[in-house]
């Protein structure tokens, strides 16, 4: 995780990885996928975005998931991912870094996010001018 300055504010993005979803098919007793998912995450070493473990993103139904916030815009929840998807992930916010109006763009951005995204949520309060 980068390290900030105090008083520095929220980092630009976060990348939140739902560390007990299991896969629809797993057996009962397996390990969740969503920890190794997040193993794989933070084993790439980004450093340009904070990647957090979540306990529940409530979308079970959809696993494996996680969520993408700006600090200046949009925040975005993913399902459906794969337990390879670290690299559609971790691109997916180094896209989003590149933003200039708090939208993560659609070009560009992994298939995996394209067809996983379950939904856009807007800013809690406006983007700076």
């Amino acid at each position: 995780m980068p390290e900030r300055a105090a008083g520095s504010g929220p980092p630009a993005v976060t990348l939140y990885v739902c560390s007990t979803c299991r896969l629809p098919d797993a057996p009962a007793d397996a390990a969740p996928a969503g920890a190794d998912l997040l193993a794989q995450v933070r084993a790439a070493g980004e450093t340009d975005i904070v990647v957090r473990e979540v306990k529940c993103l409530a979308n079970c139904k959809r696993a494996l998931s996680a969520a993408l916030t700006h600090r200046d815009g949009w925040s975005y929840v993913f399902g459906d991912l794969s337990a390879e998807a670290a690299d559609d992930l971790l691109a997916g916010a180094r896209l989003f870094l590149t933003s200039t109006d708090g939208l993560l763009p659609w070009r560009g951005r992994p298939d995996a996010l394209k067809r996983g995204m379950v939904a856009r949520i807007p800013p809690l309060a406006p983007p700076a001018a």
